[in-house]
């Protein structure tokens, strides 16, 4: 028997997997695993609200359906920009501008943004 096919789109996606909510209007959970095995499908119709079919595996959660015309793979391989040099330096400059209600004993706004951007970069290249 196959299972039931319904549409949905993706409202959040967290470390315990995803919520989406259904045509109908009901609210369903996605697996942790279920995301990640498809997460550029998942992004994709958190980001567009667009609408994913899915496969009803209970009553109160669904995996992503597979056809053959969804290419889920698809936006999975393309590269994400790290930087953006025009908001790098808008960011800077406001923070230029905040460092008087800094702590005095604390780093700067803007030595704290770039240390923190260094650690997000880090995690991004490891993977």
């Amino acid at each position: 028997m196959e299972p039931d096919r319904i549409r949905g789109v993706v409202i959040n996606v967290h470390a315990l997997g995803a919520a989406v909510r259904l045509e109908d209007g009901r609210l369903v959970a996605v697996s942790a695993a279920e995301v990640n095995r498809h997460r550029a499908a998942y992004t994709r119709s958190l980001e567009r609200r667009s609408l994913l079919t899915f496969a009803r595996t209970s009553v109160r959660s669904v995996t992503l359906a597979q056809t053959p015309d969804e290419s889920i793979t698809a936006e999975a391989n393309q590269s994400v920009a790290l930087s953006d040099a025009v908001f790098e330096q808008q960011i800077a400059g406001y923070l230029k501008e905040t460092e008087a209600w800094a702590p005095a004993d604390r780093p700067a706004p803007l030595e704290r943004h770039l240390f923190k951007k260094k650690q997000r970069a880090k995690a991004f290249q490891s993977e």
